[in-house]
């Protein structure tokens, strides 16, 4: 019987709220040690190695999948004065991005390829509507009695993130013409001059014209071979990236607006827990919703600027770690404020 209770003890202590909360902070630490000490690329050649690459979404995906973890034990459990269903919502969004991750690392470490569009999108495009679904029901389950003030913040942080997002989104030729992108160099053509005359005989344009076909002849055959070398997907894959290609436009506008619509409701949680009794959970909500904003545009806004060859894993993007982490805090702390809020209302009854 001893033993039993030793046990059940030893188990109670590792999943305290406290000891969970402990090891999220040294999760995000050792990912924020982790990115700025090995960020930078070897060249502009080699790009960032294998390795850091593999370590990114080890930190990243551990992340997610113990945030669903928590909030998966939220949803179970009926004391939960947010309500089961905003767990669950929040829990499936940390689900989804996990599989996303996994699917979207091995398109990017194992294929070797930069897709525009993947199988991964179609799991992040259901954390967004789980997500947002979650803190919607969070947000009507409590009635919004802000400020003067506090509807002025909240139209202000609107109006920043829909200014950051239309500036990520919008077309070359609208950034040139509002100012916010240099003009696109124009290529010169120049005639090149004529060859100065070389002392000694000229080689014969027989030999000339045999070289330039032998030199053509010999690309032509090397250029399939480095493509085979390149690329190690398979062709299902690849057909699989010409089909979903078309639709990257819709996709990317629809992560964009999905991480407005979050800053906002994220923005109206926080100002309408604030204070209150469950304050500190929801503001680790709102920190990881605007750690995922921050996160989610740098990514997008790299991956135009450089016209879909930048490779994940910028310091920047220790900000998605960030984000699951502070979900997972989130979930702890309501945890623990709800089942220590009942156990003393018990305490009460039997005294």
């Amino acid at each position: 019987m001893s033993s039993t209770s030793e046990k059940s003890s030893t188990s109670s202590s590792l999943l305290s709220a406290q000891t969970l909360v402990i090891a999220g902070i040294v999760w995000a630490v050792m990912a924020l040690l982790f990115f700025l000490l090995f960020s930078v690329p070897l060249s502009a050649e080699e790009g960032l190695p294998l390795w850091y690459s593999i370590g990114t979404y080890i930190f990243e995906c551990g992340a997610y999948f113990g945030a669903a973890l928590v909030c998966f034990r939220n949803w179970q459990s009926p004391h939960m004065v947010s309500g089961r269903n905003v767990w669950l919502g929040i829990g499936l969004g940390m689900l989804f991005y996990f599989i996303a991750g996994v699917l979207f690392g091995i398109w990017e470490l194992y294929f070797g390829l930069d897709p525009d569009v993947s199988p991964a999108d179609a799991f992040y495009l259901g954390s967004y509507v789980v997500l947002i679904g979650g803190m919607v029901v969070a947000v009507t389950s409590k009635r919004l009695n802000l400020e003067i003030w506090q509807w002025a913040l909240l139209a202000g942080i609107a109006a920043f993130g829909i200014a950051v997002a239309i500036w990520v989104a919008a077309p070359d030729s609208w950034r040139t013409q509002l100012g916010m992108a240099p003009a696109a160099t124009q290529e010169v053509v120049t005639e090149s001059e004529p060859a100065t005359t070389a002392t000694g005989r000229a080689p014969a344009l027989e030999n000339s014209s045999k070289l330039q076909a032998k030199a053509a002849a010999t690309d032509a055959a090397s250029a399939p071979e480095e493509e085979e070398a390149e690329i190690k997907a398979p062709g299902w894959v690849m057909a699989l990236d010409k089909q979903l290609s078309p639709y990257a436009y819709a996709i990317n506008l629809f992560y964009i607006v999905g991480d407005v619509f979050l800053l906002i409701i994220a923005t109206a949680l926080l100002l309408a827990f604030w204070g209150g009794r469950f304050s500190q959970s929801w503001r680790m909500i709102a920190a990881a919703t605007f750690s995922l904003y921050i996160a989610d545009m740098y990514f997008k806004w790299r991956d135009t600027q450089t016209e879909g060859t930048y490779q994940s894993g910028s310091l920047l993007e220790v900000f998605f770690v960030f984000s699951a982490i502070l979900f997972g805090i989130g979930a702890i702390l309501e945890h623990d404020i709800s089942t220590r809020s009942r156990q003393s209302r018990r305490s009460r009854r039997a005294a």
